[in-house]
């Protein structure tokens, strides 16, 4: 039996970012991969997404989508060259709570005091009937696809189902958006949210809130798109290293992402915190200053996300709604795209940006929609992680002509 520094499952964002922070600091490290590096956001994810958002026509989004993935993968597979790592690319299965072993070869099995589990997620299908028909797709069947189709229908309309909408909304797709709840991407705020869907309404995209699928044959579609979420990737073997998971929520960890076993971790997806690509690489770093015994300062109560629509959203903090049930004292204040300068010369107008406050000023969140949102939204997570107040942000200076104005005329 061989001992190493640490062994980490799963080679998405999170678990390669553990690799490589973790070499760096001079520990060895064995990583299993089963799949291709990179995990569900390089290759059928985000990235992918974000390069049919990118592209013009279907057929040109399909070919810059292999070029991009294959690109950005071998990135990854440099990453995991470094000498003090060994990359595994096979399965890994618990033998007990600080031993692996390979489900596919003979590999001698590998015990180490520190293991990171990074398994990701995968597609939450709902128990509809005729869910087995084979119109039915997740978002990797939807990448697959050869051909554009005609009607697509989406059930969700959360990041993926209103990412996907927009997508095909524009390559030419009669798009149709099925949702349960009374508005589209719940963890946006509610204005923000009412207001982009029926931006996309405008641009021929059906919605119909407040509706449940309970047969897929009623959907007169050419493909339908499940699109109600993800689970935390959760494996039997698990049950071997004794620490608490559950099949819907994922593997209980703390605030250093360490299970009820010491010594064993979980980041990302498979502990069904916040179930962001950027968020597993932080959740990485903290993991292993954790088993490095060093301090950080991530704040993980701050943690801005995006929707890559078209127009595109993001967000950081709470919503108006969540502000109001929470019965905080708090201030909003808005501005539009409409009164920018460059978003006028882009051609670019629709959107509308909140920004909360607390009433003497401290920064509590931002919600917005409109051309690079995202980007925008990122500046105020950074002010809100030094505890930034209004008043100062509008003493610092911003680049004329720019979106960024956009957030200094609330």
């Amino acid at each position: 039996m061989k001992e190493t520094d640490l062994i980490i499952i799963g080679a998405g964002p999170g678990g390669y970012r553990a690799a490589e922070y973790a070499a760096q600091q001079g520990l060895k490290v064995v990583i299993f991969e089963d799949a291709e590096v990179g995990g569900t956001c390089l290759n059928v994810g985000c990235i992918p997404t974000k390069t049919y958002v990118h592209s013009a026509t279907f057929a040109e989004a399909r070919e810059r989508m292999a070029t991009v993935v294959s690109q950005l993968r071998s990135g990854v597979e440099s990453i995991l060259s470094h000498p003090n790592i060994t990359l595994v690319r096979e399965k890994a299965k618990f033998i007990d709570s600080h031993t692996v072993c390979s489900l596919t070869s003979h590999l001698s099995p590998l015990t180490s005091n520190n293991i990171i589990i990074a398994t990701g997620s995968e597609t939450k299908w709902l128990p509809i009937k005729g869910i087995d028909d084979p119109r039915v797709v997740d978002s990797t069947g939807l990448l697959n696809l050869e051909t554009l189709p005609k009607r697509l229908a989406i059930i969700g309309a959360g990041v993926i189902g209103m990412e996907f909408a927009s997508v095909f909304n524009r390559f030419g797709s009669e798009v149709t958006v099925i949702e349960y709840l009374k508005e589209c991407l719940p963890a946006l705020d509610s204005d923000i949210a009412k207001r982009l869907r029926k931006y996309l309404e405008r641009q021929g995209i059906t919605f119909k809130m407040k509706t449940a699928v309970e047969n897929v044959a009623d959907l007169d579609a050419d493909v339908i798109l499940m699109a109600t979420g993800r689970k935390p990737r959760v494996q039997p073997d698990f049950a071997n290293a004794g620490f608490e998971y559950d099949e819907r929520k994922g593997i209980t960890a703390d605030a250093n992402f360490e299970t009820t076993v010491k010594g064993i971790y979980a980041i990302g997806d498979v502990n069904g915190k916040q179930m962001l690509a950027h968020a597993a690489e932080m959740q990485a770093v903290r993991a292993v200053n954790h088993i490095l015994g060093k301090k950080d300062g991530i704040r993980f109560d701050i943690m801005p996300a995006a929707i890559f629509t078209e127009p595109e959203a993001a967000c950081v903090g709470p919503t108006e709604d969540q502000l109001k049930e929470q019965g905080i004292a708090y201030e909003c204040h808005k501005s539009f795209w409409r009164a920018n300068g460059k978003a006028q010369a882009m051609g670019a107008t629709e959107g509308m940006l909140k920004l909360f406050t607390y009433s003497e000023g401290l920064i509590l969140g931002c919600h917005a929609y409109g051309a690079h949102s995202a980007d925008i939204v990122q500046e105020v997570s950074v002010l809100m992680c030094r505890n930034t107040t209004l008043s100062e942000l509008r003493d610092m200076v911003h680049i004329h002509p720019t979106l960024g104005e956009i957030l200094i005329s609330v």
